[in-house]
Formats: structure tokens, C-alpha cells, sequence
């Protein structure tokens, strides 16, 4: 009987011993789960060695742990941070209206902008370019006097310039229509595979011996003119003519005259235009 009694007593002890360690074990995990960016109101951007904190890491391991911008990469945020440090990306307004050239009575370059209306934040995608350039040329100068100079070689730009281009310039006393003029590529540099930026993607499309149309329309055609400049009309049959890409002075070569049209028919890629 005494043997059971102790046998009870021991028993009894040993489940009190082990549901007290329980009981502790709980308390120190749950104040081990505190603390993170939340409990310490930590958001920091870049990398900001006192942005610090005490909680869960990523990995389910505790101890020190970031809040800043720079603990993604290095894998030490606090198990919260994209909870309550949320990714903000980079965001910019539309592109503004292109302005006109640079410079008048020379082949130059024409911008436009676009503003940024948030900055990226907590390791958001980041800000995109916010200026462009193109090329471009006038035809008359700041006082209103018509540009007498050849541009030679040939300039050319891509089709889609001629609907924004200004045509205020066209005299209304006398309507051109303009043409057409297809030519053989012969060469080209390699810097017109080599391009960046969205106003000369299309130079990337340019092989030597395709066949390109340009087209030759106000006001490169000014009122007076029976032709644009370049465009081989006086050139001897097979003759190797130079042209250049406005905008890109490295993307230039050689073409060959094939004939004049009175309209384009080359694919939209191919299709070009007389500055």
C-alpha cells in the first residue's frame, strides 16, 4: 500500500514538473513571436543598419531581424516586413506632346518627357527613362525663312514620323502630294542593329539587300521643289547613294535607286521617310 501511495505521489509530481515546463516552454515561444516591423513601427528605406528589430526570420530562425529596403537581398527581414513594408512600385505620367527641333535649318533631334508622380519604395520596380530623343528637321528658320542648305547624304526617319510631323509650314496656295522612291540596301553600319530606345527600334529591321520605300512629303517636298533631297533622282543608274538615320548618326550606308512610285507599298517595317 505505501509502495503504491509513493508510486501515485512520484507520478503525480512528474506530470506537474512536465505540464509546468509546458506552460513555460509556451510563454517564452509566444514572447519569442513578438517583435518584427510591426510591434517596432520600422519601415526604412535603402539599407539602414539601425533599422532592427528582435522576431522570426524567413528562415524560422530568432534573433535580430531588418526592416529597411536592403533585407530582401540579404535574406534578414522580419517574418512581417513584406506584411507591413509593401512592395510600391515606380510610377510615372503619361509622355508628354514631342517638342519641335532643336535647331532649325539642320537635321537635329526633337524630345519629349514624362514626370515621375511616385517614387519606388521597399524594393518596388524602379523608375523607367523619363526623356526621349528623336530625330528631326525644319525647313524654315526662327525668322521665318525657308531653309536653303541640301542635307546630303539622305536623311531618313521612320514612316510614323510623318503623322506628327507640323505641317503649318505647307503652303496651302499650291497642294503636293508627294511619292514615293524605292531602294535597294547595299550596306549598312552596324550600329543600326546596335540601338536603344523606342525611336530607333526601327532601324533594327534594316538588311542589306531589302528593298525600302521612303516616302517624300511636305515639307521635306517645299513648294517650289520637285523633289526631296537625296533622293538619287539625278544619280546614275546603279550608283551607290549614301544615307544616314536621323537621330542615330551612327546607323548610315549605302543604297541603290530602284525606281520612283506614286505611293509606298513596302511592309510597314520597311517603310521610311525623307527629312
Amino acid at each position: 500500500m505505501v509502495v503504491i501511495f509513493y508510486f501515485i505521489t512520484t507520478a503525480m509530481k512528474f506530470v506537474g514538473s512536465t505540464f509546468l515546463l509546458v506552460c513555460v516552454g509556451l510563454f517564452l515561444l509566444a514572447s519569442r513571436s513578438e517583435g518584427g516591423c510591426v510591434d517596432s513601427g520600422l519601415c526604412c528605406a535603402g539599407r539602414d543598419h539601425t533599422c532592427v528589430s528582435e522576431g522570426w526570420r524567413p528562415d524560422r530562425s530568432h534573433g535580430s531581424c531588418y526592416c529597411d529596403q536592403a533585407c530582401a537581398a540579404t535574406l534578414d527581414c522580419c517574418h512581417d516586413y513584406r506584411q507591413f513594408c509593401p512592395a510600391v512600385s515606380c510610377e510615372v505620367s503619361e509622355w508628354s506632346a514631342w517638342s519641335g527641333c532643336a535647331e532649325p535649318c539642320k537635321a537635329t533631334f526633337r524630345v519629349r518627357r514624362r514626370q515621375v508622380v511616385r517614387e519606388p519604395q521597399n524594393g518596388g520596380a524602379p523608375c523607367p527613362h523619363v526623356q526621349e530623343y528623336a530625330g528631326c528637321a525644319e525647313y524654315w528658320s526662327r525668322r521665318r525663312e525657308e531653309c536653303r542648305q541640301s542635307f546630303v547624304p539622305a536623311l531618313i526617319t521612320t514612316g510614323g514620323y510623318g503623322n506628327a510631323r507640323r505641317k503649318r509650314d505647307v503652303s496651302t496656295e499650291q497642294e503636293l502630294s508627294g511619292y514615293c522612291v524605292e531602294f535597294q540596301l547595299m550596306f549598312l553600319t552596324p550600329g543600326c542593329l546596335h540601338t536603344s530606345g523606342s525611336h530607333t527600334r526601327w532601324m533594327q529591321y534594316l538588311r542589306e539587300g531589302h528593298t525600302v520605300c521612303v516616302e517624300c512629303q511636305p515639307p521635306a517636298l517645299g513648294s517650289g521643289h520637285q523633289q526631296c533631297y537625296g533622293d538619287g533622282q539625278d544619280a546614275k543608274k546603279n550608283q551607290f547613294l549614301q544615307w544616314q538615320a536621323v537621330g542615330a548618326p551612327r546607323c548610315r550606308g549605302t543604297w541603290k535607286r530602284i525606281r520612283r512610285l506614286a505611293s509606298c507599298t513596302c511592309p510597314t517595317v520597311h517603310s521610311f521617310l525623307f527629312i
